[in-house]
């Protein structure tokens, strides 16, 4: 390929160069350029300063001034080729504008980008792909080659059916696909924070509300950028109809539990912060995603539920209905040992306890006359489950063994004798 003069500033600029150009115009240039970006600097700190930062509107915050500089001196640069143009040759000044459009797309994409997917190795990943794009478009338009280099990329591809795929329409597809998607997260985010606010809507229909509004955002986004494209949307029935048959063979569960994710939070039975017991696994829901729910114990470990195990299997629901949860700890004392003093030892050893609350209050109760002793029961209630009884159990047995040693009650003793045998009355060991 052999670079266009006609439309690379570069050549252009070095034919001014070799050609009649004086060093006065080219001074010129270079005093507009420079006075340009020094007033784009002053403008975008005046505007720093003047514009508050809105977190709901997720405006002015995380990056912002990034982006009023490279914006401001654009701007500034452009106004100075505008203003030259008439009088002289500009092609130092498209080189500059150039290099100051791929400066402000890559701060508007690290900012726009910033809102809309979490920190990490994605996200780095995608800026650096953007930076290269932008980069490497603006030196091929700056010496000329980005029209050949787009012919190239048009004319490889095939044909399919009557829809003929290019590299050149694959790369236009994934960027407008890349745009449409940004812009409607973002407007998605910026939706779900002011509805997630809304504190006269319960919970579980502000997530309903922001689940669906993620979905709806992104269907309009592929809508939108198929067709800036040239592809049709009818070609789309293919794929629904492919997607139909997965899920009938393969995606059946993945399909269950988005649907069951929508059924646990319209019918309310599940909100964030319940306590409840699933699988043997008890713990604080700390979120409802719309495949699976996190349930946090209380030793801290966190468990991903699916959703559907929510709908179709039984549920320990602690906090449904009352806040209010009880602990029981049993005990077994000896026959010899007072069993009212005991009972009376039990409470002692629950009282004082910040967690238990005193309404219901504690009770113990003998629960059950066994072989090696009698059973006593402690109860008590706390407001907090998620937090977990291990502590609180562990605190009130010390106590319990404490005060039984010094009054004198005596824990029963499991028989850890082997039985007898019924021919010799001894034992089988």
């Amino acid at each position: 390929m052999t670079p266009s003069n006609d439309f690379s500033p570069l050549a252009r600029f070095i034919d001014a160069l070799t050609g009649d150009a004086t060093p006065l115009r080219i001074g010129i240039q270079v005093a507009v350029a420079a006075t340009a970006l020094g007033l784009g600097s002053l403008a975008a700190a005046s505007v720093r300063k003047r514009v508050p930062a809105n977190p709901r509107w997720k405006f002015g915050e995380g990056g912002f001034d990034r982006v009023v500089l490279p914006l401001f001196m654009w701007l500034a640069v452009w106004l100075g080729k505008l203003a030259l143009a008439p009088h002289q040759a500009v092609a130092l000044l498209e080189i500059v504008l150039a290099l100051t459009t791929a400066f402000a797309a890559i701060r508007i994409a690290v900012y726009v980008l910033g809102h809309v997917l979490p920190p990490g190795a994605f996200l780095r990943s995608v800026i650096r792909f953007i930076a290269w794009a932008a980069w490497i478009a603006v030196a091929l338009h700056v010496v000329g080659l980005l029209d050949e280099t787009l012919e190239a990329l048009d004319r490889a591809g095939v044909t399919l059916g009557k829809q003929r795929i290019s590299l050149l329409l694959v790369l236009q597809a994934l960027g407008a696909l890349g745009l449409t998607l940004t812009i409607a997260m973002w407007a998605s985010r910026i939706t779900e924070s002011r509805v997630l606010a809304a504190q006269s809507v319960e919970m579980s229909m502000r997530m309903v509300v922001v689940k669906l509004l993620r979905v709806v955002a992104i269907f309009l986004a592929i809508l939108v950028a198929l067709p800036m494209v040239g592809i049709d949307i009818t070609a789309l029935s293919v794929f629904s109809g492919a997607l139909g048959v997965g899920l009938g063979f393969g995606l059946q569960k993945i399909a269950s539990n988005y649907v069951s994710g929508f059924i646990v939070l319209l019918d309310r039975s599940l909100k964030i912060g319940d306590t409840v017991t699933v699988d043997n696994r008890r713990g604080e829901v700390q979120a409802i995603e719309a495949r699976f729910t996190v349930l946090k114990g209380g030793d801290g470990v966190k468990s991903i539920i699916p959703n559907e195990v929510l709908i179709t299997q039984s549920v320990q629901h602690h906090t449904y209905s009352d806040p209010k949860v009880s602990i029981v700890i049993p005990v077994r004392v000896t026959y010899e040992s007072d069993v009212d003093l005991a009972c009376e030892l039990l409470l002692t050893a629950a009282g004082g306890q910040g967690r238990i609350i005193d309404d219901p209050p504690p009770t113990a109760r003998v629960k059950a006359l066994a072989d090696l002793g009698v059973e006593i029961e402690l109860t008590v209630w706390v407001l907090d489950p998620a937090v977990g009884d291990g502590d609180l159990r562990s605190e009130i047995l010390l106590r319990v063994i404490r005060t039984f040693r010094d009054q004198g009650v005596v824990l029963a003793r499991r028989d850890l004798r082997p039985p007898a045998t019924a021919e010799t009355g001894e034992s089988s060991a």
